[in-house]
């Protein structure tokens, strides 16, 4: 068995990731500064430290085998208000953490990026080779960090995955999504099922799509988690290797409302509104290179039982008053 440090693993995520190293039989500790997780998601089993990556060097040593980084700051619209937030943490505390990593002989990674490095998607389904146009100060922070880490594979030898989602959904046990505020789509219609708003805002219905709203692609957090494994056995010194991680099929908003209506039994209520600026009308994830590379399928890509999932961890965590 190894032993891993865990960046970020008390937010979404990085708790799922942690709990199923754990499961596996895994030695992980979990640096968080709490900012936006919860010291409750980090699993039993796993160490916790209360501390910013930017101090990497204050608690990484040689005895980690590898890391798994997760430790950003992930909403969209706030880079935009607030964009030196993004690059100090996440481009700045990634810096810290290499050359931490780097000091400490600690020669792999696994690295939380994202599908907002592609932008407006060119083609459908989006590869890796498509081409990076972020268009938010989160998602070019991501880009930065992926240029930082194959910079550090060529120049130093380090074993590096960067592992891109697309819309990330579910829960595994006690760990699910909460984030504050919310902006993802299937816990908002879930906050419709529970009371917490009147209706759900469908912003645009007239894309080019069957039923004119927009198209993504979701995937299980616990088929993620799988992949962030597969990628350590994966990774190969000298190399930074880029997998985009999707089901490799799209859902339409109206589709993910309608479904959360038959795994809820409740009635959601919707309101059209106009277009956001910025939202593609189809963004679905070729997963082509995760298969070869990492062995990596998913495994429950049904999204009924994804939002089965998300309600229940959304119903526990209403009777807890969290």
């Amino acid at each position: 068995m190894s032993k891993y440090l865990v960046t970020g693993g008390a937010g979404y995520v990085g708790s799922v990731v942690a709990a199923r190293l754990v499961e596996a039989g895994h030695t992980v500790t979990v640096v968080d500064d709490l900012s936006t997780g919860f010291r409750e998601a980090v699993p039993a089993g796993a160490a916790f430290i209360e501390g910013r990556v930017q101090d990497a060097a204050k608690w990484l040593d040689a005895t980690y085998d590898a890391v798994l980084h997760f430790a950003a700051y992930s909403q969209v619209g706030e880079s935009v208000t607030v964009p030196e937030k993004y690059w100090a943490n996440n481009v700045g505390g990634t810096m810290a953490l290499l050359a931490a990593m780097r000091d400490a002989g600690v020669g792999r990674l696994v690295f939380s990026s994202t599908a907002a490095t592609y932008g407006e998607p060119v083609s459908t389904p989006v590869t890796e080779t498509d081409p990076t146009a972020p268009t938010s100060p989160y998602g070019a922070s991501k880009l930065a960090v992926d240029h930082m880490i194959a910079g550090e594979c060529a120049a130093h030898g380090l074993a590096a995955v960067s592992l891109r989602y697309f819309n990330v959904a579910g829960a595994h046990g006690s760990c699910g999504e909460r984030h504050d505020p919310e902006s993802h789509l299937i816990p908002l219609v879930l906050q419709v099922a529970l009371g917490k708003r009147d209706f759900i805002s469908v912003y645009g219905d007239d894309y080019p799509t069957p039923d004119g709203t927009c198209v993504r692609d979701y995937i299980h957090v616990a088929d993620l988690a799988e992949a962030h494994l597969l990628a350590l056995t994966a990774a190969t010194a000298g190399e930074h290797l880029v997998c985009n991680l999707g089901n490799g099929n799209g859902f339409s908003v109206r589709e993910v409302i309608e479904t959360v209506r038959k795994v809820t039994g409740h009635e959601i209520p919707e309101v059209v509104t106009g277009r956001r600026a910025g939202d593609p009308a189809i963004l679905v994830a070729s997963a082509a290179r995760a298969h070869e590379r990492l062995g990596w399928r998913p495994a429950r890509a049904d999204l009924a039982d994804i939002v089965a999932d998300a309600w229940a961890f959304a119903r526990r965590t209403e009777r807890a008053g969290e």
